[in-house]
């Protein structure tokens, strides 16, 4: 499925079955794709809920415009995502950058949402995890990849991640396209990659957060004796209607990890 949100420029939509209302809408993260939330969509159509899992500009299989690598525009891309699926106020849930974004749509377009999901995201404050920018570029730049093969990426995934599914390792592979060469090239070029980053720089959610009028249901990979615990807890405390459920042995990609978890957990925001 693909749906236009500005002309020209296309994303995809992977949408999977149920009829219960409200629907879920599913975020990835930077550099990552819809594919990633196989797992949960799988068990929401189980409970009987539709979900639409978004492929971000330039990621996954959706378009590769020259411009509109922020926070702002990719929440802006959501609403109409939104608007031309009909979807009726569903529950949006966004991971890692993802939840930034999701945190920028409910703010900006309260209407449009139920209720908020945030998977160890939404929270993100570069600028007071680092001490200029250039600590921030240098730390979190992206390495290059270059030459490495499919086979070389899967094992290194297997290995730090060996509690995750076929299914995970897969979609986290499909980050990438395989040349002819058999070696990987980035979907999300680091050139793009660096400036969605300086927007998460430039603009966190943090003032975002007292506009969110929806409930919303934290769900940090960190306990409550974690060192980021402190900055979880004030983003909901910021929130209208906030809720908190830890995962202090989970990945930063806990949708991967524990996919009928996370799932389980967003079904309490039906209501």
């Amino acid at each position: 499925m693909r749906i236009e949100v500005s002309p020209g420029v296309f994303l995809n939509v992977v949408p999977s079955d149920g009829a219960a209302r409200p629907p879920f809408l599913l975020v990835h993260g930077l550099s990552s794709n819809a594919r990633l939330w196989q797992g949960v969509a799988a068990a929401l159509s189980r409970s009987g809920h539709a979900s639409f899992a978004v492929d971000l500009r330039s990621h996954g299989e959706s378009d590769a415009p020259e411009w509109g690598y922020d926070t702002a525009t990719a929440a802006a891309d959501l609403a109409v995502v939104i608007k031309e699926l009909g979807l009726d106020r569903p529950i949006v849930v966004g991971q890692s950058w993802g939840g930034n974004v999701v945190v920028r749509l409910a703010a900006r377009h309260p209407e449009l949402i139920g209720a908020v999901g945030l998977v160890d995201g939404g929270w993100t404050d570069l600028p007071s995890s680092f001490s200029s920018w250039e600590a921030c570029e240098r730390v979190l730049r992206p390495p290059s990849m270059e030459g490495a093969t499919a086979a070389i990426l899967r094992n290194w995934i297997s290995s730090a991640h060996p509690d995750w599914s076929e299914q995970a390792l897969e979609a986290t592979l499909a980050n990438f396209r395989i040349r002819p060469d058999g070696t990987l090239e980035r979907r999300l070029s680091i050139p793009r990659h660096m400036e969605i980053l300086r927007s998460m720089w430039d603009d966190p959610p943090i003032p975002d957060l007292p506009q969110v009028a929806a409930r919303a249901l934290l769900l940090p990979a960190a306990g409550p004796d974690d060192p980021k615990a402190d900055r979880v807890s004030a983003a909901a405390s910021a929130m209208r209607a906030a809720t908190i459920l830890w995962h202090p042995r989970g990945d930063h990609d806990l949708h991967a990890q524990q996919p009928d978890v996370i799932a389980s957990e967003l079904l309490r925001l039906v209501t």
